[in-house]
């Protein structure tokens, strides 16, 4: 069993996504079925076929989404230390081939959103800097190679 460390807002996020694909999503998908069982002969109705695949899943996507809530513990960030890299933890970083700094936020997997500088604890990034501490080095792999960062700073805002 994996552990999901979410904020209180990724949390209720999620809880209102999956409210609304219990309710209106299966509301749509209930329509589709109707719908193509009024154009007769079920058995070669690829709209029928297409509405029960849809209503498939829909209904795996529910129950990722509830084994993902299921699964949840919320953290108070106020609480969090920063002396070491955590998850909700702000992190800038230097890249020692290019001196260029970065900050990211560490968050769980269903939080993260590169456009906004938020990375997943579970990523090879956020993987590699989970633990270190201000002046440490992190040796990340990639695809493209292997990155060397310092870090710079980690704090909670």
């Amino acid at each position: 069993m994996t552990i999901n460390y979410l904020s209180q807002e990724g949390f209720e996020r999620l809880k209102a996504k999956l409210d609304d694909l219990k309710s209106q999503g299966r509301s749509d998908v209930a329509k589709a079925i109707a719908e193509a069982r009024e154009k007769g002969d079920l058995s070669e109705n690829a709209e029928y076929d297409a509405a029960k695949e849809a209503q498939g899943l829909l209904e795996l996507k529910i129950n990722e989404l509830e084994k993902v809530l299921a699964n949840s513990r919320i953290l108070d960030q106020s609480t969090l230390d920063t002396s070491k890299v955590t998850v909700f933890c702000n992190v800038t970083i230097k890249n020692k081939k290019n001196g260029k700094e970065m900050t990211y936020k560490l968050v769980s997997e269903s939080e993260a959103d590169l456009k906004t500088r938020k990375i997943s604890v579970s990523s090879p990034m956020g993987h590699g800097l989970l633990g270190k501490a201000v002046g440490d080095t992190a040796e990340i792999t990639t695809p493209g190679g292997k990155l060397v960062f310092e870090i710079v700073k980690i704090s909670i805002d």
